[in-house]
């Protein structure tokens, strides 16, 4: 900035400081000026510089109006969200009464975002200047961002009730009792709960909700109280079931309330009272005595009452049944397989299940296969709605397969037609999620909205950090101003409260929040801790570090750890466990390679038991330039990388760790021979160290013999007469790559060019479609589609490396002068006495079975390139063999 900007400013400043120029001077036009200063500084790009100079001159004069505001302005334009320092000049106005003043300064805040004390100020302004309309318009604004304001919510729910828009009005009210909850104030509450009761008395689940919340924020009495006021409602309006349920509710909280025991008989009465067995199903049940358990009554009678001519019941043995009659004591029942069959009340009861008539047991039984077959494939919401009913209004995706497949869809039906059914419980508003049960589904009465769902979702999830991905969901599709972020909002809020330690859920807490709020600064719970202070109390910073089970937020974390003194001694004691590139850079690119060589020695020299951390330092770092740079011999990390491979394919073999090794196995096999680094290596280096590392090569047990037949044949090429602990290598009577058929190469292409183009591109639109609908952590088809999508991938790759070394086998160059590809031999087996004939093709084409070897088998190795009348012993696998070949001719192929 130049000089005599800088002047400027101090001048201004010094002017302010020295002739003390009082309030009353100040006009808008004065704050129009500064503004014209702070655009300049701006374009400049100076404003630290001014900011410095503004701050200087308040740390002795406070309240110094022009320092205040630069300083805050600027602020803002840095999208900083300290604004203290033009609160204060608000607050220097309002003391005085300049409400144009205020008001200017109010809409400066405001045009950065949402601001809770300007916009309360903004209003006191306007009421000051009896502009209400304008007052209840900034009241609106003010109530989206301050979740603690109640009594305003309520004075505008009122304003709209009395202007005749009750839907609007209602909205506000259902937003005013939250509010009124959380501040435990129950004659608000109760207010408001009539009013509801007076325009939405369906909302059943909003008045449940609500009813838990007050049971478990003000008092399981005062919510008996207000469903007693829900109930009287639903009795007038003979609604009994719903009255039942309220009434079972209030019981609930108080089992010895012998008015709610006094009205559920008469409701009973009056739901059941055609019912030919009503009183006597009442007296067996003590329904109406006080000295039984209500809620045991309650269900006998519901049990028994269950049990009328027509109705459906199921027995564990002969399954689905119709009643045919009740006489005195005795009940009739035609099962499937048990026509007329008769039993006592008391033993029906204790034995059977009472179904009602569109429950999926009774549809099975009733419906033809076929029917039913179609009406569920054309129908899910439908079907969806059916199975959830059947199992109480609470069943998971589990339980719908077990009623589906495969007695209605065939199991290869189940994925297209989950997927479907999956994205209907998300997105259609009759479903929803249990709230203390994440993977079980409800039929909703009333409509739930995308946010709801969500809000649902956060509520019945378990961890921690699935809770953090659900508020993200959250916020991708909905408003932080809504009334139910600010529910989930607190739960993180809540951990920054008040904790006795600080681990992984507290830190992470802390950068949820700060995330949240310099994007959303209105939500700002106004905590001062820094990260500096709250690892303070940390004794063991990995522990921390490794119970965030989040990359986000572990990467905030690591940023934030550069600000302690010792934090690059804290990243390589938390690279091991981590493998984080962000690790490696920061490191290097803080002049930190002595901690990094100490760092990469111990990985190497312990390869063993740092094998993960030693394979991503391999594949990211370990080539030749880069072994050079720190000092570390190449050779070092291909022979641990093969040893590695030799242990994962051990580790495998014994079921241990098997996904993890299986990915570590993949790994090294990429790095070795995919990305031809033995190759290179074999190709550039002198006989000893190609023959320690083809030793090694050999010695892995579990190695695709083509993969060892295309490293042997490498050797030979540049070591003819090379020899291993006194054994020479004899050259293949193969080439390099896999010798095939043409037939078996073209039905391997069709094969290949099918999962291509076929059944990965299906498995992706399935995995796509589970990604849209979210809950990856319990979509059993999502999990089920990523296997599979593992599995192609593999079968595809290994096809393709297979393919692209494939030589079609050149019947013009079949030598039938020596056991070859091609070739059938006759051989005498000499243990047993008996001929015997194989045929040596290609492993593609192998069949022991029928005497068809690969070459690339133990028995073809032993017996290739061999001739007519030679005698070999030798064993495989702890068999002695003993043969002697007695004919070579070309095979039929």
């Amino acid at each position: 900035m130049s000089e005599t900007s800088i002047k400027t400013i101090s001048d201004l400043l010094n002017e302010e400081k020295w002739t003390r120029a009082t309030l009353n001077s100040y006009t808008i036009n004065n704050f129009k000026e500064l503004d014209v200063i702070v655009e300049k500084t701006m374009k400049e790009e100076t404003q630290e510089e001014v900011q410095e100079i503004c701050d200087e001159h308040l740390h002795h004069t406070k309240n110094s109006i022009i320092g205040l505001y630069l300083s805050g302005v600027i602020s803002l334009n840095n999208q900083m969200v300290d604004d203290s320092n033009l609160l204060m000049v608000i607050s220097i106005f309002s003391d005085n009464h300049k409400w144009n003043i205020v008001e200017y300064l109010c809409e400066r805040i405001l045009a950065y975002g949402e601001n809770k004390y300007a916009l309360r100020t903004l209003a006191d302004c306007y009421e000051n200047e009896n502009e209400e309309e304008k007052k209840f318009e900034v009241w609106e604004r003010l109530i989206k961002v301050d979740h603690d304001e109640a009594d305003m919510v309520k004075s505008l729910a009122e304003r709209k009730e009395a202007a005749g828009n009750i839907p609007s009005a209602v909205d506000l009210y259902k937003k005013a009792i939250h509010r009124y909850i959380n501040k435990k104030s129950f004659s608000h509450v109760k207010d408001i709960w009539n009013k509801l009761i007076e325009y939405c008395p369906e909302d059943w689940e909003f008045f449940f909700h609500v009813d838990g919340k007050i049971a478990k924020t003000i008092s399981n009495d005062r919510a008996a109280q207000l469903m007693e006021e829900l109930y009287l409602y639903h009795k007038n309006a003979e609604n009994w079931d719903k009255a039942i349920e309220i009434l079972k509710r209030i019981l609930g909280y108080d089992s010895k309330n012998q008015w709610a025991r006094k009205e559920i008989t008469e409701c009973f009465e009056k739901k059941f009272s055609y019912h030919s067995q009503l009183g006597e199903y009442i007296r067996l049940s003590n329904l109406n005595q006080s000295w039984r358990n209500v809620h045991d009554a309650i269900a006998d009678f519901e049990k028994h009452i269950s049990f009328d001519v027509g109705n459906f019941v199921y027995h564990r043995t002969w399954g689905i049944g119709k009643i045919k009659s009740i006489q005195d004591d005795e009940i009739a029942i035609d099962f499937t397989r048990k026509r007329n069959h008769t039993m006592s009340l008391k033993m029906a009861v204790n034995a059977l299940t009472y179904l009602h008539k569109e429950h999926i047991w009774v549809l099975k039984v009733t419906k033809k296969r076929e029917d039913l077959r179609e009406l569920v494939k054309a129908d899910i919401p439908w079907t969806l709605k059916i199975i959830i009913k059947s199992y109480n209004n609470a069943c998971s995706m589990k339980q719908v397969k077990a009623e589906l497949v495969p007695g209605i869809l065939e199991a290869k039906e189940w994925t297209s037609w989950s997927t479907a059914a999956r994205k209907i419980l998300k997105e259609d508003p009759a479903f929803g999620n249990l709230v203390d049960k994440i993977d079980s589904f409800m039929v909703r009465e009333n409509p739930i909205s995308k946010e709801e769902k969500t809000f649902n979702k956060f509520k019945a999830e378990k961890n921690f950090f699935t809770k953090y991905k659900t508020m993200m969901d959250f916020l991708s599709n909905s408003s932080p101003e809504s009334e139910l972020f600010a529910e989930i909002f607190s739960y993180f809020t809540n951990y920054l409260r008040a904790f006795n330690n600080v681990d992984a859920q507290v830190i992470s807490s802390y950068f949820i929040i700060r995330d949240v709020v310099k994007k959303y600064p209105f939500l700002n719970p106004g905590f001062n801790q820094t990260f500096l202070e709250l690892m303070e109390t940390v004794t063991d910073t990995e522990e921390l570090f490794l119970g965030i089970d989040n990359p986000t937020l572990k990467q905030c974390f690591l940023e934030e750890l550069k600000e302690k003194e010792n934090w690059a001694e804290l990243y390589v004691q938390l690279f091991p466990k981590s493998l984080n590139a962000y690790i490696v850079s920061e490191l290097e690119g803080n002049d930190k390679k002595d901690l990094l060589k100490m760092l990469f020695t111990n990985i190497i020299d312990n390869y063993k038991e740092t094998r993960e951390a030693f394979i991503w330092l391999a594949r990211n770092h370990a080539d030749e330039e880069w072994c050079e740079s720190y000092g570390f011999r190449y050779e070092k990390i291909l022979i641990g990388m093969l040893h590695l491979l030799d242990i994962t394919f051990r580790e495998i073999n014994n079921r241990r760790e098997v996904s993890l090794n299986r990915k570590l196995n993949k790994q090294i096999l990429n790095y070795l021979f995919k990305d031809d680094r033995l190759e290179d290596y074999i190709t550039n280096k002198d006989e000893d160290s190609v023959s320690r590392i083809y030793t090694l090569i050999d010695d892995v047990k579990d190695l695709d013999p083509s993969v060892k037949n295309d490293m042997k044949q490498i050797v030979i090429e540049r070591f003819p007469n090379i020899k291993f602990f006194g054994e020479e290598i004899h050259q293949e009577v193969v080439s390099r790559g896999l010798l095939v058929l043409e037939k078996s190469f073209k039905a391997k292409q069709k094969a290949y060019q099918h999962i291509i183009d076929v059944e990965i591109p299906e498995n992706s639109r399935e995995i796509g479609a589970a990604i849209e609908l979210g809950d990856l952590s319990e979509n059993a088809e999502y999990k089920a589609g990523k296997e599979k999508q593992e599995l192609l991938n593999i079968s595809a790759n290994k096809m393709k490396e297979e393919i692209e070394k494939a030589n079609i086998f050149d019947p013009s160059t079949l030598n039938t002068e020596i056991v070859s590809f091609g070739t059938k031999a006759t051989m005498l087996n000499q243990i047993s006495g008996k001929e015997e004939e194989y045929i040596f093709l290609g492993p593609w084409e192998s069949d022991p079975s029928v005497n068809i070897i690969s070459y690339l088998a133990p028995l073809g190795i032993e017996l290739m390139g061999h001739k007519k009348d030679e005698e070999l012993e030798f064993q495989i696998n702890n068999r002695d063999y003993r043969m002697k070949i007695l004919n070579i001719e070309k095979a039929d192929f």
